[in-house]
Order: structure tokens, then C-alpha cells, then sequence
């Protein structure tokens, strides 16, 4: 089977569309650009099931390249026969590959290697053959005798002839598939304590679980507690079917070479089968579950991207802290610092009276409508701090408590420095809080995603996987929101389709010297820009008040010939009422006329009916608060109004003001059963809540979704 009619019969596509698919990645093209401007090609796939296929398409060769490998190493031994090939070329894992190549791959001295050096290999064919009689298998073993050779005596020369049956019936593929088979249907992953000190693994302490069904997020607790040597891991099971299995395989008839096969059968499998696959099972398991984890990752990441900015507003960042005080900056409705500064509300000083005077007149100099207080060290008390100073100066402001994962990462790093070279890393991290509050995009993705704190289990997961997975999500973010070429970063721009690192400094440093970009069409001025990155990247870039209207959509340039040819047949310039008059006409026909496909002239109309339009703003905005909650303030049955913080395998928690977040188990988020979490609640959106139980000497909470109307 083509690794097209592969994908294919996966994704359930057909083969025709799938071939378009792979041509337009081959020729270059990036998934956003492929998935918003190529969609007559692909079917109208979106960028995430691109991403996937794409995904699966680098494993299918890999899998081709490891197999061509394979052939050719076997091949250089003398050993490659027609069966062998039709077996490597039929198989569809790099398991199946690994199982066939086993039996030849170079081994380092083994007791089996050792054995053969030793001239025993005779007297293992002469067992394996099972023609002989004991008598006859004597004297073959008393023939082998070579004290020179470590042979000594005749028991010496079965031990190694069974040495070396164990390796040659260990590595044969049809058993080491069976029993791998097994130990997936029937093992049990089992934890013990190696510590009588109370940890967060306590629950793994004496543990057992299915191999077949254990939990993705409890693989990796368990794989973590094993490494910070708490836990002793095992995949056990009942030895004995699977020793009948490998016994039904090697002893084809009653023979005098029966016993001693019963031998080989069980020192295969205690010695060579049994840690073999074990390792190979929890190896499985682990790469299965970092799968799901980065899955989560990714369904976090993009919720806390796209969440909806907070326009037009003057905004006060507060970076909480104790001893060094809390670093303020305000900045205007555009992101711009307008000013600084260091309050002592928290103790150890205390200076509540003076901190609240220098808020107030902060508030009062810069029109300062909302506060962004980040919610690492001292965030609760900065937070009663404010929740105070509010209801008791009557101030006409609200606050947000914001996530302040990564402002450390990103108020240390190159970026910031150039940003605010005349800032110390404190205030760096208020302008990212406050910022964060206004456009959390183009804040965040100057932060390494997997900083951001939306993971589950993310520093157990394999780097470059996970890193490649973020930087997908960034992109796919970046492109659907749109960026203004005007004003965004080089770290915004540099996530753009098409556009790598320096070519987004470069873009930056044409602004500088330039001023502003006045069309899509200027592009082609900076350097290194060429007309293939302008095709990739121009249809994402949006330059509000432009001469051309089309260059504040999402309309790609190579299709602007095509909207004046539309507005010429209308009689109506490019915008919403050119898009309303053209909805009138039947669909196909007037795509055809313009020489458009369906889904592409569907997209242009939508893009003149809202010229700049950004698709998070159709998401419920975030709940700004003026006052605060204390967890013993906190009672069984009480509803609240929340937001999720991150979406877990087995739940959602959610931030209600407290500075603890509470946790909605999976059984607790819908009156019907519920699959996965994602399907239902999204990192950064408002719910609503009720309270369950409540720990304060553990700080847990227990919420619950049922029987609420969401907001």
C-alpha cells in the first residue's frame, strides 16, 4: 500500500485529495497558508488535522527510510533472502521492523556469543532438531569438550548450547509478538514505596493498574516518582501462559531434547523475554502518554492564545513580591509604558497607608481604568491589598488576577532587554502582566510555550517533541487572529506563515527606518523577503487604514484581481455591501464566473463583510472583579463565577478568586458522561460553579458543573 492510500484509509480520505495534500506541502507551502488558502485542494481540512497528516506522513517515511536500512544492513551479511524482504516490506511498525532486523543486529559479547566462539552451536541445532536420541546427544556434547575453551565437561556444553538456543528463540519475531501482545492485554503496571516519608506519590505507593487501561496522566506520575527514586516500578503477570506460549513454539515433538528445551523456554523468558519487554511496554506506555499529554498541551495552549484582549484600556500590571515590594507599570490602550513604580503593601514591610496613596494617584495621573496582578508570590495579599484600596477610595476601577507563568523566563531574555533596556527584570515582568491582560497573544508568544504553565506533566515529555508540537499551536494562533505589520514584534511576526526569525527583525527594522508600512505590496522591499515568503505570509497580515481596503483582510493579494473583478460586475467598491449583494447570487454560479472555487469565494465575502475582523472577539470576555474571596469564606453549595486555568485528563481547575484553584473532576462537569474534558471547558473560559467540599488545611477544593446554567 502507497503511503498515500495509508493516510488515506486513516484520515478516511480519498487517495486524489490526500496526493494534493502532500503536493502542496512538498512544494513548500506552510499548514496555515495550505488551510486557509488552498482549500479547494485539500477539501477544507483545518490546520490541525494538517498538522496531523503531515505529522504521519514524516512517520510513514521514516518508517520507508528504516526499512530500505534494514534490508540494505541485512544484505551486507549475506542474509537477505525473498521471504525476509517480503516481511520487512510488509511490515507497519517500527516494532515489527525492530522484531525482524533483531536476530542480525550486532550484539556485544553475550553467554550466547560466548558459546559459539566456544564451537557449541552443533549441539544446539542437534536440540533444536529434536531427531536425537539422548544417547547421541551425549556424545555430541562429549565431543564438545575443550577445557582451553571453557568447556570442561558435558554439563558445560548444554549450558552453553541452551545459552544459545535462548538468544536465537528470544529474538524470534512471531514470539516476541505474542508475548508483547499479552503483556499488553493482561500485564499490570505495579508501584511500591521506597520511602516511608509522606510525598505527593503516596497514592502510588502500593498501586496497580491494567497495562491496557491505565491512565496517560498516572504513567507519567508513576514514571516521575520511579525517577526521583520513591517508586519501584514493575509490569507484572502470571508467567505461565506466556512460558507455554514460547514452549508450544520451540518443542514441536516428544523428544529426548524435550527437557532440555523446557529449559531454554524458561531461562528465554526470566532472563532475556521478560526484561526485554518490559522495558519495550513501559516504553510504549510512556510514549503514549507523553502523545496524550502534549494533546492537552496543545488544547490548553490554544485556548490561553486565543483568548479574547481586553481592549482599549489603560491598564496598571501589578509583580507581586514580598521583601522587594510590588513593581507596577502602566501602559496606555496600545501597550505603550507610561510609567513605573515600587510599592511595600505586603510584609515584610507592610506600608499599606503608602502604597494604597501611590496607587491612588498612579490611577488618578494615568486614567488607569483596570489592574492586571499576577498570581505567583504574594499574589493574595496584593490582591486584598487592591480589593480593598477600591471599595474603600471608591475608585472606578476593576482588577483580573493573570496567569504570570513564563513573565520571569520572558522578563530574563534577550527579547526583554531590547525591549526595555533601561527596566530591571521586576518591572520587565509587570509591563509582560499588564500587556498580557490587553492582547494575550502577542504578549505570550514572546514566552516558550511550554513556560506557560497550561501542561500537563510537561517537563516529563520528551523536548523536541513537545517543542515542535507548541511552536504548531503558536503558528496556527498566530495566522487565524491575523497581525497588524504596523505594530507587532519581531517575536509576533516571526510565527507569521513564512516567515522565519530574521526576516520579522528585518520587517521590524524597515518599520523603524521607514515608517509605516502603507500596503501588503512593500513587503517585497525588505530584505530577504522574496516573492515565495510574500505569498506565504502576506494573506496574514493585516495594515488597518491602508489605501487598499483588501489590505486589512484576510483576502490574499493573488486574489485581488478577483475582487475588483467581482466589485466591477456589482457595481459596488470592495466591502461589507459588496459582500451582501454578492451573498444574492447563487454561490457556484458566480464562483465559476470569477473563476474562484466555492470555499474560496466564501471566505473572500466573509473577509469584506468584516474587514479586521478578530475572531476572538466573538469569545465571552473575561469577568473583571472589585473584590476578593477568602477560602474560608468558601461554603458547600455556594455558585460562583470562575475561570479554567487548565484542562486536565481527569478535570478542569479553576481559578474563583480564592488563590487556590478548585478542581471540577471529570464526573463532576456535565449531567452526562464525559469522555474528555476538552469536549467541554476550554483553558481561560468563564464558568460557572458550584462548591462541593472544601479542604482548608490541604488547600483543596472540590467544584462541581452540574445542574448550572454556563455562562
Amino acid at each position: 500500500m502507497s503511503i498515500s492510500s495509508q493516510i488515506a484509509k486513516e484520515f478516511k480520505l480519498q487517495t486524489e485529495q490526500v496526493d494534493r495534500i502532500i503536493a502542496l506541502i512538498e512544494a513548500g507551502n506552510t499548514i496555515p497558508f495550505i488551510a486557509r488558502y488552498r482549500k479547494e485542494a485539500t477539501g477544507n481540512l483545518d490546520d490541525q488535522v494538517l498538522r496531523d497528516l503531515d505529522d504521519r506522513l514524516k512517520a510513514l517515511r521514516g518508517l520507508e527510510a528504516r526499512k530500505a536500512d534494514v534490508l540494505r544492513l541485512i544484505a551486507e551479511q549475506g542474509q537477505l533472502t525473498p521471504a525476509l524482504t517480503g516481511q520487512i516490506e510488509a511490515a507497519t511498525t517500527q516494532t515489527e521492523i525492530e522484531d525482524i532486523y533483531r536476530p542480525f543486529r550486532p550484539k556485544r559479547r553475550t553467554r550466547a556469543s560466548l558459546a559459539r566462539d566456544r564451537g557449541l552451536q552443533p549441539l544446539a541445532d542437534l536440540l533444536l532438531a529434536q531427531q536425537a536420541d539422548q544417547e547421541e546427544l551425549d556424545k555430541t556434547a562429549g565431543g564438545l569438550i575443550n577445557p582451553d575453551q571453557g568447556v570442561a565437561d558435558p554439563a558445560a556444553a548444554y549450558e552453553g548450547a541452551m545459552d544459545i538456543l535462548a538468544e536465537q528463540t528470544a529474538d524470534q519475531p512471531w514470539i516476541r509478538q505474542r508475548l508483547r501482545q499479552q503483556l499488553l492485554r493482561h500485564g499490570m503496571l505495579v508501584s511500591k514505596a521506597k520511602t516511608d516519608e509522606i510525598t505527593v506519590y503516596e497514592p502510588y505507593y502500593d498501586y496497580q493498574e491494567p497495562v491496557s487501561t491505565i491512565a496517560s496522566h498516572r504513567v507519567l506520575a508513576i514514571n516521575r516518582g520511579e525517577r526521583e527514586k520513591i517508586l519501584a516500578v514493575k509490569v507484572q503477570i502470571d508467567p505461565q501462559p506466556l512460558l507455554e506460549i514460547i514452549k508450544g513454539r520451540l518443542i514441536r515433538r516428544e523428544s529426548a531434547s524435550a527437557p532440555w528445551l523446557e529449559r531454554v523456554a524458561d531461562d528465554a523468558w526470566k532472563r532475556l523475554l521478560q526484561p526485554s519487554l518490559e522495558t519495550e511496554i513501559r516504553n510504549a506506555l510512556t510514549e503514549k502518554a507523553e502523545i496524550q499529554a502534549i494533546k492537552v498541551f496543545k488544547s490548553n495552549l490554544r485556548s490561553l492564545l486565543l483568548r479574547p484582549p481586553i481592549r482599549d484600556r489603560r491598564v496598571m500590571g501589578i509583580d507581586p513580591g514580598y521583601r522587594t515590594g510590588c513593581k507596577i507599570a502602566i501602559v496606555d490602550a496600545t501597550g505603550r509604558v507610561l510609567g513605573t513604580g515600587v510599592i511595600y503593601p505586603t510584609p515584610p514591610q507592610n506600608q499599606v497607608r503608602e502604597a494604597g496613596e501611590t496607587v491612588r494617584r498612579l490611577i488618578e495621573k494615568h486614567r488607569v481604568d483596570t489592574i492586571a496582578i499576577g498570581n505567583g508570590t504574594a499574589s493574595r495579599e496584593t490582591e486584598i491589598f487592591v480589593a480593598d484600596l477600591i471599595r474603600e477610595q471608591k475608585l472606578a476601577v476593576q482588577y483580573l488576577m493573570v496567569s504570570e507563568a513564563g513573565a520571569s523566563v520572558y522578563s530574563a531574555s534577550q527579547l526583554a532587554a531590547e525591549e526595555f533596556p533601561a527596566f530591571d527584570v521586576s518591572l520587565r515582568s509587570a509591563v509582560s502582566i499588564a500587556r498580557r491582560l490587553q492582547d494575550p497573544l502577542a504578549e505570550l508568544v514572546k514566552i516558550e510555550p511550554r513556560s506557560l504553565g497550561v501542561g500537563q506533566y510537561q517537563h516529563d515529555i520528551n523536548n523536541s517533541k513537545l517543542d515542535a508540537s507548541l511552536a504548531g499551536v503558536v503558528e496556527d494562533c498566530v495566522n487565524q487572529v491575523g497581525v497588524d505589520l504596523n505594530t507587532a514584534s519581531s517575536a509576533l511576526l516571526s510565527y507569521v506563515s513564512g516567515l522565519s526569525a530574521p526576516v520579522a527583525r528585518n520587517i521590524v527594522g524597515w518599520r523603524e527606518k521607514n515608517g509605516p508600512f502603507p500596503s501588503r505590496a512593500i513587503l517585497l522591499d525588505v530584505s530577504r523577503l522574496g516573492p515565495r515568503t510574500f505569498e506565504q505570509c502576506a494573506g496574514f497580515l493585516r495594515i488597518p487604514g491602508a489605501a487598499n481596503p483588501l489590505d486589512n483582510t484576510a483576502v490574499h493579494p493573488e486574489s485581488y484581481h478577483k475582487v475588483e473583478q467581482l466589485s466591477q460586475m456589482m457595481g459596488i467598491s470592495p466591502s461589507p455591501a459588496l459582500a451582501d449583494r454578492a451573498r444574492q447570487q447563487h454561490p457556484h454560479d458566480l464562483a465559476a464566473k470569477l473563476g474562484l472555487g466555492p470555499l474560496t469565494l466564501a471566505d473572500i465575502l466573509d473577509a469584506l463583510s468584516k474587514p479586521g475582523r478578530d475572531p476572538r472577539d466573538d469569545l465571552p470576555q473575561p469577568t473583571l472583579r472589585s473584590d476578593v474571596l477568602d477560602l474560608h469564606d468558601l461554603k458547600p453549595g455556594m455558585v460562583l463565577h470562575g475561570v479554567v486555568r487548565n484542562v486536565a485528563d481527569f478535570g478542569a481547575f479553576v481559578d474563583i478568586g480564592v488563590h487556590q484553584d478548585g478542581l471540577v473532576h471529570i464526573s463532576e462537569m456535565a449531567n452526562h458522561f464525559v469522555q474528555n474534558p476538552h469536549g467541554i471547558v476550554n483553558a481561560g473560559q468563564p464558568v460557572k460553579v458550584r462548591v462541593l467540599r472544601v479542604d482548608p488545611n490541604r488547600k483543596r477544593i472540590s467544584l462541581s458543573m452540574k445542574d448550572l446554567d454556563q455562562p
